[in-house]
């Protein structure tokens, strides 16, 4: 027979801080997954306001008055875009840091360490992500 385990209830919330880094880093990996997806079906939608600029003349697209330049310009110009920017960064660098951690672990390469792994992956992307805050509100202001 098999034995069943009792999970509690749905609705109880508070198994949260029963969490350990490994279960942390599942949930922040895949919620960063599906930021990125959602950001690259945003980043076809605003790309393809330029379809009209392929219909330009080259004078216009020289000059920088088409459709899709007039779009990135716009966009580019608001501070809301680049706290966004930066928060994009973010979300990419801890998939890509903790992906990279993953796939050490499935090889066998720091089995003894993933909770130090996991909080070293957080702390670069933090450094990371302050360290190119500068470089993305430059151009805001």
């Amino acid at each position: 027979m098999s034995q069943s385990y009792n999970r509690g209830l749905i609705e109880d919330f508070s198994r949260w801080r029963e969490f350990e880094a490994g279960m942390w880093a599942w949930i922040f990996h895949k919620f960063t997954g599906w930021v990125l997806i959602g950001y690259l079906f945003t980043h076809i939608a605003v790309l393809s306001t330029g379809i009209p600029a392929a219909g330009a003349s080259e004078a216009a697209l020289m000059a920088g008055e088409d459709v899709y330049t007039q779009t990135i310009v716009t966009l580019e110009g608001l501070l809301l875009v680049r706290i966004l920017e930066v928060g994009l960064l973010a979300v990419a660098v801890f998939h890509m840091l903790n992906g990279t951690r993953l796939l050490l672990v499935d090889l066998g390469v720091g089995l003894e360490a993933q909770d130090k792994s996991f909080y070293a992956s957080l702390i670069l992307t933090g450094a990371i992500t302050v360290a190119s805050v500068p470089t993305f509100i430059a151009g805001a202001f």
